[in-house]
């Protein structure tokens, strides 16, 4: 059996993905487009939400992606590459949309592949996470519409050794 990571850098290989990818580069220029796509894919999450712990890893990155891409549209956090963005804005157009490699119809199954491209993502940038987790500690602390604020640091995974490694996500 493959990792969370494994299966999601496979999706992140995919034709479909790339179409993501596009969508989202021309999206980045659209700042209230880009905050309508975040707030949606933060409700999307918080309906989905598992008890599982390793679940609950990912979908705390999962939100700390949504604030990461808001703060960069905002103009209030430059300090990540574009590229990072993108990639990240793809990450979440593909988990809002209902048809991708796995439709999220199908119970279960249907949200395993967002969550693997979201396990793909933390390992690809996961310096770039924890830098904006710092940044956040004394910038934003306040919440935005349905995005949940970073927590204090003793209830967020902030710091490098506190956050998930990219093994710790879960094997399907």
């Amino acid at each position: 059996m493959s990792s969370l990571a494994e299966k999601g850098l496979s999706i992140s290989k995919n034709a479909l993905f790339s179409v993501f990818i596009n969508k989202a580069g021309k999206l980045l220029g659209r700042p209230f487009k880009v905050v309508l796509v975040l707030n949606e894919t933060a409700n999307k999450l918080a309906s989905k939400e598992s008890g599982d712990n390793k679940f609950k890893q990912l979908f705390s990155v999962a939100y700390t992606l949504i604030r990461l891409v808001r703060n960069y549209v905002s103009g209030d956090y430059r300090q990540v590459e574009t590229g990072t963005i993108v990639s990240g804005l793809g990450v979440l157009l593909y988990v809002l949309s209902p048809i991708d490699l796995v439709p999220d119809f199908i119970p279960v199954v249907g949200f395993l592949d967002d969550l693997a491209l979201i396990s793909w993502f933390v390992g690809k940038f996961q310096s770039e996470l924890e830098r904006f987790r710092e940044w956040e500690e004394t910038h934003a602390t306040t919440e935005t519409d349905d995005i949940p604020a970073a927590k204090k640091p003793t209830e967020s995974y902030t710091k490098a050794e506190q956050l998930p490694a990219v093994a710790e996500l879960g094997h399907s």
